[in-house]
């Protein structure tokens, strides 16, 4: 009877234990990029951070034999990225799009320069939490080993859909974003602001890589994000800049992506590699539904836009 049930469950319970892997990096890169925006600022520069912070962490984990001195590490090299991107988009008239593309070829190739010596060592992974110990199935259990940073940061998107309402820290971030003029009238320095905001978006979206180098796929190369910063960016406009609404969609992403691998554990040997695409086009389909020259975005901050 087990061995029926499992087999009826086999594909959920693939799907679970991948959308949980797969959503982790979406949700730190979501939730960076969510305070960025709703400070007015948008950086498509986070695939070249998320690169760059999954190399560091790797680097670092190599070299003192700590993940979370990695992940540390990452969150520092994250902040910089950020720090550079939001000083440069102070200026008048700097496009956001252009220089955060700019800086996503500068990780990117800085990542791989860099981190060619690394792609061979081994690193310590990333701990987890074995959840499914009260089952005596592997398959169970093996959807409920839950990966340490997942928990944080399904946290931390409920503590800054918190703070976005009720905090001193979540007001100004909100006025900054939804007027500039609003923010100066009330003594704040807009861009002070952004500039804070795109630091603590970037050390986010670093999490995401040293998880990508330290857990899963727990191992450094070239090709390990597959677009993931920036697909989050889609993520944060389908979500309405909601912390939740982040979380929620980076697990709608996940189950997506762990869509092929989980048809293929149960012994589907044909056509199941189109299912890896499923994200790619997700990501497609929502830049197309949100898109209209008419309205604006539900949830938009008033102040995001192209250039300053």
């Amino acid at each position: 009877m087990e061995e029926t049930g499992i087999g009826i469950w086999g594909v959920p319970l693939a799907i679970l234990a991948g959308a949980i892997r797969v959503s982790t990096p979406f949700i730190f890169v979501s939730l960076g990029e969510t305070i960025t925006e709703r400070s007015g600022r948008i950086n498509l520069g986070l695939e070249g951070t998320l690169v760059f912070g999954a190399m560091t962490a790797y680097a670092v984990a190599v070299m003192t034999n700590s993940p979370w001195l990695g992940v540390l590490a990452a969150m520092a090299t994250g902040a910089v990225f950020g720090l550079v991107h939001g000083w440069i988009c102070k200026w008048p008239k700097v496009n956001d799009i252009a220089i955060g593309i700019a800086l996503m070829q500068f990780g990117l190739g800085l990542a791989f320069f860099l981190g060619k010596p690394f792609i061979q060592p081994a690193a310590p992974h990333l701990p987890a939490i074995p959840l499914g110990f009260w089952s005596s199935l592997p398959q169970i259990q093996a959807a409920l080993n839950i990966n340490v940073l997942f928990l944080l940061g399904a946290a931390l998107a409920f503590i800054l859909w918190w703070a976005f309402r009720n905090t001193r820290i979540g007001l100004i971030l909100r006025v900054v974003g939804d007027s500039t003029d609003a923010a100066r009238a009330m003594g704040i320095d807009p861009d002070r602001v952004r500039l804070l905001a795109t630091a603590v978006g970037g050390s986010l979206a670093a999490i995401g890589g040293a998880y990508l180098s330290l857990y899963y796929p727990g191992s450094w190369n070239e090709g390990i994000s597959s677009g993931q910063g920036l697909m989050a960016v889609a993520l944060v406009i389908f979500a309405r800049w909601n912390p939740i609404g982040c979380f929620l969609a980076a697990l709608l992403f996940g189950g997506a992506g762990a869509l092929g691998p989980a048809l293929q554990s149960v012994g589907v040997t044909q056509g199941y590699y189109l299912f890896y695409a499923t994200p790619y086009v997700l990501t497609l389909v929502i830049m197309i539904a949100t898109s209209s020259p008419t309205r604006s975005l539900a949830g938009a901050p008033g102040a995001l836009s192209l250039t300053k």
